[in-house]
């Protein structure tokens, strides 16, 4: 594949959300990793599990293009920046190929891929029909003419005479190429709950269930057809201009000596790899923390928690009652925290989950209790109304919200406060988001490094701003003492 004309590159869509795209592009990208090829996996949209499933099937980080948190030039930076290196290309859709936020589909995967100039192939679940396929098939390939669809992948059929009937009747009405078929499964190999996927860290055998799927994707679908129409893919409009710099500014020595503490365990998993890049750029130490196991907090100058699942390890949370109870104090003691999600779940008095009460960290006045349904999902966009630790008056986030917790401010006076004004989405309580309660804000809302493109630097400053708080703490402790001794030796002295 020549790489210096184009850079080789597919999109996987589906006709709806659980076609089978998630399968069938975590099996293609093992594939073609098991054949030695360097695959550089995309999820289109503000997703973290499927991102965590396509790092691990290619051996290789996985990024997010989201055409609504980010603008049109920002993706076609990420993308070509993250593709050097790579022997192809792989971006995974989110819901329907032409859904998107409203009647134009603006931010759909569709869009996506003629940003990109990518072409598409569309899985297409056949549960309990045939013809009416080649329609469907039609309907996708006239839609938009704009739209490089190549070909096809039926998902569920049933046996040879479902897919004799279909795929002929791709073929015959459509001029479509079928890549692949999917046979029906009798077990699931990654099983869905109630965010999507169960997420890679939870599964009891990923790497079995990824090989399993490589074996289907072998057998069953065209992978050199894939890799074929990936290397005709046109050059990407504006890339030749792009110089090969890296997505963030240079920061290094400004955060010099300073240790951001990040929790990473199987409760607090959702991390843009960006938002902790963004950290990295700027010189500070990330320092991974497991607040299941570990005893105590370490001496860091910030805390970022994001989201995850606390609910699902809310008794492992509770369990661990040291961990909490010094991360409460440093919160006391002015410790800087930024909280996405689940991190704003962990920083409040507990969690009420399947009728059980699990108590968390206690520094903010919210408890939390779980949901059949989802109490928040979407894209969010809030504004600053009252200075945060980290965010000023004014200032205008944007970002996602996907949650089932639905939260309860206990009663007595507030101890913790709003600090933004929902724009969009759900918010915490009276249109309010964003909770500040000494140096910690917390929110539903999850920010993008790429969006939000001083996410680093504001928390860096925080951090900064916390040291030196500290150091000038200490100095005047030891210059007090000093002098108190001074003090007590001249009245020896003196008598």
């Amino acid at each position: 594949m020549n790489r210096d004309k184009n850079i080789p590159r597919i999109v996987i869509a589906g006709t709806k959300g659980g076609a089978g795209k998630t399968i069938v592009a975590l099996g293609i990208t093992r594939a073609l990793s098991n054949r030695g090829l360097k695959v550089g996996t995309f999820k289109k949209g503000p997703d973290y599990i499927d991102a965590k499933w396509l790092a691990m099937a290619a051996r290789h980080p996985c990024h997010n293009l989201d055409p609504f948190l980010m603008d049109q030039k920002t993706i076609l930076e990420s993308f070509s920046y993250r593709a050097r290196g790579m022997d192809v290309c792989l971006v995974e859709g989110n819901r329907g190929l032409f859904d998107g936020v409203d009647i134009e589909g603006t931010s759909s995967t569709a869009e996506l891929a003629k940003l990109l100039s990518a072409p598409v192939i569309v899985v297409i679940d056949c549960t309990k029909t045939t013809r009416t396929i080649a329609a469907i098939a039609l309907g996708l390939k006239s839609f938009d003419k704009a739209l490089d669809l190549r070909g096809v992948i039926l998902n569920q059929i049933g046996g040879p005479r479902h897919e004799s009937i279909v795929t002929k009747s791709i073929r015959t009405y459509t001029g479509l190429e079928v890549i692949g078929v999917i046979p029906r499964q009798r077990k699931d190999p990654i099983p869905m709950r109630h965010l999507g996927v169960t997420p890679v860290e939870e599964h009891p055998d990923a790497e079995s269930s990824l090989e399993h799927l490589a074996g289907i994707m072998e057998d069953r679908v065209d992978l050199n057809a894939i890799l074929d129409i990936a290397s005709k893919a046109p050059q990407m409009p504006g890339t030749k201009k792009m110089a090969p710099a890296p997505l963030y500014e240079n920061g290094l020595g400004f955060s010099k000596g300073l240790r951001i503490g990040i929790l990473m365990d199987q409760a607090f998993q959702f991390y843009y790899p960006e938002n902790i890049e963004a950290i990295g750029a700027l010189g500070a130490e990330t320092v991974f923390i497991d607040a299941l196991s570990i005893p105590k907090l370490p001496e860091i100058d910030l805390l970022y928690i994001g989201g995850g699942f606390p609910e699902t390890q809310a008794e492992a949370l509770a369990k661990n009652d040291t961990f909490r109870a010094t991360l409460k104090t440093a919160i006391e003691d002015g410790l800087p925290v930024y909280a996405e999600c689940g991190g704003l779940m962990y920083l409040g008095d507990a969690i009420i989950f399947n009728g059980a009460r699990y108590p968390m960290v206690g520094a903010i006045d919210f408890e939390f209790v779980i949901e059949k349904r989802p109490q928040g999902h979407g894209y969010s966009i809030l504004k600053v109304e009252h200075p945060t630790p980290f965010y000023e008056e004014g200032v205008t986030l944007y970002g996602h919200e996907f949650h089932y917790s639905r939260p309860v401010r206990l009663k007595g006076p507030p101890k913790a406060h709003l600090a933004c004004k929902v724009i969009r989405g759900h918010g915490i309580l009276d249109n309010g988001e964003g909770v500040t309660y000494k140096n910690v804000f917390a929110t539903y809302t999850h920010i993008h490094a790429l969006q939000q493109r001083d996410f680093g630097l504001r928390l860096v400053r925080a951090a900064k701003s916390f040291k030196e708080s500290r150091v000038k703490a200490s100095n005047t402790h030891r210059s007090d003492r000093l002098q108190s001794i001074g003090n007590r030796e001249d009245r020896k002295n003196c008598s």
